[in-house]
C-alpha cells in the first residue's frame, strides 16, 4: 500500500509525515509513506493526506501552481483522502479569506469568526482559535474507532467550514458557537485540527485511516 502525503509547499509537512508514520506502527500495516510533489507519485498512491497551512489564496494558488491539482482532483474521485486544516477548507467551494474559490468537493463557504467573540464567562475570544478544543462527534465513522466522544484536539484556525449540506458533518466543536470541525463524504475525510499535533486522539484518527477500506 502506498500513502502519499501532497506537498505543494504549503504545511507541517515533515510533522505530518512523522505523524502518519507513527501511526503505520499501531495499525500494524505494511505501507510505504512518502512525501512527494510529484503528481506522477499522487496517481500512483493507494490513499492520499492533504495537509495545508497558512493563508488559503497562498495554498489554493501554490497547487494549482504545482501541477498537483489534477492528481488532487482524481484522489478525491477515487482513494481514501485526509483533508488536515487548510488542506480541509480547500475541499469547499470558496472561502471568505481572500475571496478564494476552492476545490468544490464540498458545497458550502469558510468563513471567518466573528470580531469581539466572548466566551459564557464574559471573557473575549481572541481570533485565531488556538489551542486545544474538544470535539464532539456528530455521527458514527469508522475513523472514530477507539477516539472517545469529546476527545480533546488542536486548533490553530481563524476561518471555519459552513458546509451547505449538514449530512456531511461529522464532528463539531466550539467558539464560543457551534461550528462543524470534522467533515467527510464516501472515500474523504478531513478536519480543521491538525492531527499531527493532537498526540494520541489525531494518531489514532492517522491509524484508522490507514486501516480504512471505504
Amino acid at each position: 500500500m502506498k500513502i502519499a502525503v501532497v506537498d505543494y509547499g504549503m504545511g507541517n509537512l515533515h510533522s505530518v509525515l512523522k505523524s502518519v508514520q507513527a501511526a503505520q506502527k499501531l495499525a500494524g500495516t505494511a505501507a510505504e509513506i512518502y512525501l512527494t510533489d510529484q503528481p506522477e507519485a499522487v496517481f500512483a498512491a493507494d490513499k492520499i493526506i492533504f495537509p495545508g497551512q497558512g493563508a488559503m489564496p497562498d495554498c489554493m494558488g501554490a497547487l494549482q501552481q504545482s501541477g498537483l491539482g489534477e492528481a488532487v482532483s482524481d484522489g478525491l474521485k477515487n482513494k481514501p483522502f485526509f483533508g488536515i486544516c487548510v488542506g480541509a477548507q480547500l475541499l469547499f467551494d470558496h472561502s471568505e479569506e481572500g475571496d478564494t474559490a476552492g476545490l468544490g468537493w464540498f458545497g458550502g463557504e469558510v468563513k471567518r469568526f466573528a470580531p469581539n467573540l466572548h466566551d459564557a464567562h464574559g471573557d473575549k475570544l481572541k481570533v485565531p482559535h488556538m489551542g486545544w478544543n474538544t470535539v464532539r462527534q456528530t455521527q458514527a465513522h469508522p475513523l472514530f474507532q477507539d477516539i472517545a466522544q469529546d476527545t480533546r484536539f488542536y486548533f490553530v484556525h481563524s476561518y471555519y467550514f459552513a458546509p451547505s449540506d449538514p449530512q456531511i458533518v461529522l464532528g463539531t466543536s466550539e467558539y464560543p458557537d457551534e461550528f462543524a470541525c470534522i467533515v467527510g463524504r464516501d472515500n474523504v475525510f478531513a478536519t480543521q485540527f491538525h492531527t499531527e499535533k493532537s498526540h494520541d486522539g489525531g494518531l489514532l484518527l492517522l491509524r484508522n485511516f490507514l486501516n480504512w477500506q471505504p
